[in-house]
């Protein structure tokens, strides 16, 4: 197997931990497909996006960003060599909305 791929794999069998333990937060179902956005980041995303995406870890914090949605779609499906595998087909459009909806849903800290 590539090296992308066993990262991928194991990144999301980290998530699934991690999305038994994430609470869905009132912030998140406030945004229409979050809800759901934030089910599929807990499990896909939050091994390199702590906190929700609230804090950096492998990956950067996501809330607050001012990345536009066209430039984290495109880094979903495609990802970043060396950083990112990319998802593009681990996710239905209608999920990609859904986590686009998720990743806008947070506030960066103290705003």
């Amino acid at each position: 197997m590539s090296r992308s791929l066993v990262l991928a794999l194991a990144m999301t069998l980290s998530g699934a931990v991690a999305s038994a333990q994430a609470p869905t937060t009132p912030q998140a179902a406030a945004v229409p497909g979050a809800e759901e956005g934030a089910q599929l980041f807990a499990s896909t995303c939050g091994f390199c996006h702590q906190g929700g995406g609230r804090a950096p870890g492998r990956g950067p914090t996501l809330a607050g960003t001012e990345r536009s949605d066209e430039f984290i779609l495109n880094r979903i499906k495609v990802g970043k060599e060396g950083a990112m595998p990319g998802y593009g087909r681990a996710f239905s459009d209608q999920q990609l909305k859904a986590l686009i909806a998720y990743i806008r849903s947070l506030k960066a800290e103290g705003k």
